[in-house]
């Protein structure tokens, strides 16, 4: 897989379960100590995180690194 498919992927997947939480941007943001445009940038694959990035967002959601990276 390509690095920006990967990035696709991950924005997908942040916005899908964001939004089945409930949460908009800034809550998300707010709850993982990220900032709003932050989050909006990972939802529109325009940034590659960081391991730790990808670990907070997981721990926030509930879920693991592998299944933010995954296919649903």
């Amino acid at each position: 897989m390509s690095k920006k498919a990967l990035q696709i992927l991950l924005a997908k997947n942040t916005r899908a379960l964001r939004v089945s939480l409930g949460y908009s941007q800034e809550q998300l943001a707010h709850h993982c100590g990220l900032h709003r445009t932050y989050i909006g940038s990972i939802e529109r694959g325009e940034k590659n995180v960081t391991l730790n990035t990808l670990y907070v967002l997981a721990q926030a959601f509930g879920t693991t690194v592998p299944e933010l990276l995954s296919e649903k």
